[in-house]
């Protein structure tokens, strides 16, 4: 992709194509496309009158097969070369250490969203009052980071990573999903 090619955004209601992971920035901005759309499901969730088993089982897949690597290649790739490229007044140590603390409340409240979904499941019970205001503090700690990186941490790194960095990102992120590297270009720098 060239950069004055437009990128084509999905609806976020399937995974991420792995397509997109040659550029792991448009991967990660869709990727979070399809955590908002996962959002509004569980929105969805904790305000309906009655079990939606087919989004109860949307979300639970979210959860189990997306999520944390997802979250990997944040916490493990993007945000240390984020640290590392940075300047001083990008001030990105803040801005990771806001994000991260969003993502951590999100992931203290995960096996807990993971477990009542999966009991009304089972149970085929609706959602009780207390399980309902669970699912909306998760789906907002989730949308919290999710400004915070599509508004700082991805121009910011649009800005800031060199082309190996993002080729570094890149294979790591195929890597997590058992995909082989991308062949090298014989221009590459």
């Amino acid at each position: 992709m060239k950069p004055s090619d437009p990128v084509l955004r999905g609806s976020g209601d399937r995974p991420t194509s792995q397509s997109l992971l040659a550029d792991p920035l448009d991967f990660i901005s869709e990727d979070h496309l399809r955590e908002r759309q996962i959002c509004a499901v569980i929105d969805g969730l904790a305000m309906a009158a009655s079990l939606d088993t087919r989004a109860v089982l949307t979300v639970l897949r979210f959860l189990n097969e997306e999520l944390n690597v997802h979250l990997r290649d944040e916490a493990e790739d993007l945000f240390p070369l984020l640290a590392r490229r940075c300047t001083q007044e990008d001030a990105i140590e803040g801005a990771i250490a806001r994000i991260r603390a969003d993502q951590d409340e999100a992931m203290r409240l995960l096996p807990e969203v993971r477990a009542m979904l999966a009991g009304c499941l089972d149970s085929g019970d609706g959602l009780t009052a207390e399980e309902r205001a669970v699912l909306s503090r998760f789906a907002g700690h989730v949308r919290r980071h999710l400004v915070a990186e599509n508004a700082i941490l991805l121009p910011i790194a649009r800005a800031r990573l060199t082309r190996a960095d993002l080729r570094t990102l890149s294979k790591h992120m195929r890597f997590r999903r058992g995909l082989p590297d991308l062949a090298e270009t014989p221009n590459a720098q």
